[in-house]
């Protein structure tokens, strides 16, 4: 059997002399029913298999157990000699990694919903695969508040993690363009801020405006939804609420919640447009308290460690000018806007962390001090991350001129809205998580990585696809796999194995960026961008 690697594109399978056939049965230990139902979900629709329930001992069954000599997360995949298959995890994420891989081996067809050449079967070449994840957070960023991604796209988007073994869904649900996500207390959020009268076409440059409302958002029962389809597929869904900035949504719908003092927030709509908007939080009680009942109804929605408060990119301008902000600075004995803004963030990681959970933000968070327990999500370039881990802090490794797949990918004309710097397939791949500057001790702090989706240019799920594929692909390699130093990566190896990924994503359904470059319909000819020229900067 050809070794698959992590979770990039693996390896096409060698000699194939295993069959899986109608009396292939599947037998699974405790603690992998996960596995076992996806197994049978996907690779028994995709080949017309039955995969009845066996016992371990019958030659030719798939088999699938725990084992408490591998890591979490690890897996050993063996075809045996006796026809069959054996996946041992270290936990249950390690059996359904395992089956992914296994997935992998079997070809393209094992990517589609049925089968497509009847009576042919699935076979692989006798071997064993072992591997282990080397970071515990492989996540992906989707925004999901600049364009609404309807609940069966969001769902698509975790089987398309799962393909990658990706762990962490963060889901960027709250900002000025549009509030995501149903909160009984306060139904204003989604009545006035789930959509928006128009919408920039392209860039905030861009003369084009899509004149019709744009919106949507998911319920409590969609939420539920989301969040136990991930857990079935091992994966942690990570909520963003932002807060104090990016927040024209949540104040159009609830004047009180912004600076009154200073702009007539009754005027306010959704945000129609792209940037920054100077509309943020007044720092109240009567904004805290709301943020309380809304942050109550997010943590029964969603069972995971972290929750994410956003905290970048929050404007101070209003305070500076609110009497009202001053005099709160004053009243708390603050030094400037700074530190109201670490005075509001800190109210929030107490009030989490008196819930059991912690508080996970942007790296301006580390502006005017940080929390003992907050995470930092270092996003400009890798100097936040190496500061929160020099303080103690765990990060997540998600430098914006690295991982930002809203950048362009190429420098050609025809690159549909160009964003940013050229980040190519090569980038991705080169990409190294853990700034070389830290301490053996310090990185211990680097709890892992994530590609970031930003979607104001991505009207739709075809644009999303082509900005996050192939990429998605050579990052999950770097967040899986123990890579040798970035200039020592086998690029060209790599590119081999993409190959027989394309196939696989072609089975998918997936809009990817050819190689050659954007399809003819993959184009946004006239549509401006921000493509900005020259190397990106390492940190």
């Amino acid at each position: 059997m050809a070794e698959g690697p992590g979770g990039g594109p693996g390896e096409a399978p060698g000699e194939r002399t295993l069959t899986l056939d109608a009396d292939t049965t599947l037998w699974a230990a405790d603690g992998t029913g996960t596995t076992e139902r996806w197994l049978r979900a996907t690779l028994g629709a995709a080949f017309g298999l039955p995969l009845r329930p066996g016992s371990p001992d019958v030659p030719g069954a798939v088999r699938l157990l725990l084992d408490g000599t591998l890591d979490a997360e690890a897996y050993r995949l063996t075809a045996g000699p006796d026809g069959g298959v054996e996946i041992r995890g270290g936990d249950g994420a390690g059996v359904f990694w395992g089956a992914q891989t296994l997935r992998q081996l079997l070809g393209p067809d094992a990517f589609r919903r049925a089968p497509i050449r009847p009576g042919a079967l699935p076979v692989l070449a006798p071997g064993t695969v072992e591997d282990a994840p080397r970071f515990r957070w492989r996540g992906l960023m989707l925004d999901v508040a600049r364009h609404f991604m309807p609940k069966d796209g969001v769902l698509r988007y975790l089987d398309l993690m799962a393909a990658h073994k990706l762990n962490v869904f963060h889901f960027h649900l709250t900002d000025d363009q549009g509030w995501r996500v149903e909160i009984r207390k306060y139904p204003g959020l989604t009545g006035t801020g789930s959509w928006r009268a128009r919408t920039k076409f392209g860039h905030r440059a861009s003369p084009l405006w899509e004149e019709k409302p744009h919106g949507g958002f998911y319920t409590q029962d969609d939420i539920r939804e989301i969040v136990a389809y991930a857990a079935e597929r091992h994966i942690t869904v990570v909520p963003e609420i932002d807060v104090p900035g990016h927040s024209q949504a949540a104040i159009a719908a609830y004047p009180e919640l912004g600076n009154t003092d200073v702009v007539d927030t009754t005027a306010l709509s959704v945000w129609d447009s792209w940037g920054i908007s100077p509309n943020v939080l007044a720092p109240t009680d009567t904004t805290l308290r709301f943020y309380e009942g809304v942050f109550e109804e997010v943590l029964e929605l969603f069972p995971g460690e972290f929750v994410h408060v956003g905290g970048d990119e929050c404007l101070k301008d209003q305070w500076r000018g609110s009497p009202a902000a001053q005099e709160r600075i004053r009243e708390l004995g603050l030094k400037d806007e700074d530190g109201l803004q670490a005075w509001f963030i800190g109210h929030f990681d107490r009030w989490l962390s008196a819930r059991g959970r912690r508080l996970i933000g942007w790296d301006e968070i580390l502006e005017g001090g940080l929390a003992p327990g907050a995470a930092v999500s270092s996003w400009r370039g890798y100097a936040g991350g190496v500061a929160a881990a020099r303080a103690g802090h765990d990060v997540v490794m998600c430098p914006e001129q690295q991982v930002y797949l809203d950048h362009r990918q190429d420098a050609g004309a025809d690159e549909p809205v160009p964003i940013g710097y050229v980040r190519t397939l090569e980038d991705v791949y080169r990409f190294e998580p853990v700034p070389g500057e830290l301490t053996p001790e310090e990185s211990r702090h680097v709890l892992g990585t994530q590609a970031n989706v930003w979607t104001e240019v991505m009207e739709d799920a075809g644009r999303v696809d082509y900005q996050v594929f192939p990429r998605l692909a050579a990052f999950a390699e770097v967040a899986w796999s123990g890579l040798p130093a970035p200039a020592e990566r086998d690029f060209a190896g790599f590119e081999r194995r993409m190959t027989a990924h394309y196939a696989r994503l072609d089975a998918l359904g997936v809009a990817y960026r050819p190689p050659a470059g954007p399809r003819p319909w993959q184009r946004r000819p006239g549509v401006l961008g921000r493509p900005i020229d020259g190397p990106p900067p390492n940190r």
